[in-house]
């Protein structure tokens, strides 16, 4: 007898797409925060080891794919662990802290540590009260964006971005919020910058009441003029997954100049407690993940400085197509960008708008041309080659 597949009301309209084989890294792992949409021919895994090394000769250590880990940090983080060990509690407990009060005094805001960034965009969006009503959010985005709202019982309608940094417009974002009265919306900042036009956008948000929730899944290490990503709108929310610049495996971090807004996220991710005023589940990061976390925030600096200074010296010589940053700002170079088209790149940071997979019929001239005008030179942190 045939299956019906539960599709929820909710998603109607998401088109199902072929299977596809993902773009393979140097190291057999899917290049960092995206994939090639090509279709590859599935690889034979009786291929020798000794063909599998021949193939990396000649390239750059930078160009190999690399976990956000540095090796230099293995006996820190085995004594954490056996920290962890010791003091026989492996959830909600010291190392969690650190790490949220680490993250704070690097990104300058109040931290919470969750076990995924959709933990921390749930608990945005259930602050700002999003179900039954809009939420914008730009169509150049991974799907866990608009995804998270739908989830939260949102009308999510998209929003077209800039062609020079792949970001939100604000001239379409404001015409939208103008026609449709959003209760929150999203801006995401794309490949390791800062959105150019975050202070325009957050400022209109903050007039409206708009409450603004910055995608910084990429943006570890980011800067424009000192300020941090998650620092402009009311809440920004950070990944942690297994490519980003800085990883846990899975986690994230909602961070906030809000107090009630880290305080809520708390709660929700710990399913209310302890008044259960708050309707949260479970989105706890464990003392594990956050030993994994505590390091690697530690480390970020230094990986920026890194990924910045061979950026400089190797790749902005040979691409001059290259995302052009504004005066004073840092990119974090999750991923080094260029507007053009190369047939050897770890593929599009999104190949394919949201709008498009979800079905919406809206007009998006910029997110259809971006998704067709940009390619990822590979640049992973490898300080020892």
């Amino acid at each position: 007898m045939p299956r019906t597949r539960y599709r929820p009301s909710s998603l109607k309209g998401l088109r199902t797409r072929k299977l596809e084989f993902e773009t393979i890294g140097e190291s057999g792992i899917p290049p960092a925060g995206g994939v090639s949409r090509t279709p590859h021919v599935l690889h034979d895994s009786r291929r020798s080891t000794t063909t599998a090394f021949a193939s990396q000769q000649g390239v750059p250590g930078y160009a190999r794919f690399a976990i956000g880990f540095d090796e230099r940090d293995r006996a820190r983080l085995h004594a954490l662990i056996d920290q962890v060990l010791d003091c026989g509690r492996w959830t909600e407990a010291d190392l969690t802290a650190r790490f949220e009060a680490t993250w704070e005094d690097d990104n300058e805001v109040p931290a919470a540590a969750v076990s995924s960034w959709t933990g921390g965009a749930m608990a945005a969006l259930h602050f700002a009260g999003v179900q039954g009503e809009t939420v914008l959010c730009p169509s150049n985005t991974f799907m866990a964006t608009p995804l998270a709202a739908v989830r939260a019982g949102a009308d999510v309608q998209y929003v077209d971005c800039n062609r020079d940094d792949l970001c939100m417009s604000f001239a379409d974002f404001e015409a939208k919020a103008e026609r449709l009265r959003p209760r929150a919306a999203f801006v995401v900042h794309i490949g390791g910058h800062i959105a150019f036009e975050i202070e325009r956008i957050a400022a209109y948000c903050a007039d409206r009441g708009i409450f603004l929730i910055e995608d910084c899944a990429h943006a570890h290490g980011a800067s424009w003029n000192g300020r941090k990503p998650g620092s402009y709108g009311d809440a920004g929310v950070y990944s942690l997954y297994a490519t980003k610049t800085i990883s846990t495996g899975e986690g994230g971090v909602l961070v906030s100049r809000r107090p009630e807004v880290v305080a809520h996220a708390r709660a929700f991710r710990n399913y209310g407690k302890p008044s259960y005023e708050v309707p949260g589940l479970n989105f706890r990061m464990s003392e594990f993940t956050a030993a994994l976390g505590l390091v690697g925030i530690e480390r970020l600096p230094e990986i920026v400085a890194w990924k910045n200074a061979v950026a400089r010296a190797e790749l902005d010589p040979i691409y001059p197509s290259r995302i052009e940053l504004p005066d004073g700002m840092v990119s974090g170079l999750y991923k080094y960008i260029v507007l053009d088209w190369l047939e050897r790149s770890t593929g599009r940071v999104y190949d394919q708008p949201c709008h498009r997979i979800m079905g919406h019929q809206v007009d998006l001239p910029n997110t259809d041309w971006v998704a067709r005008h940009h390619s990822c030179v590979p640049l992973y942190y490898r300080p020892n080659g």
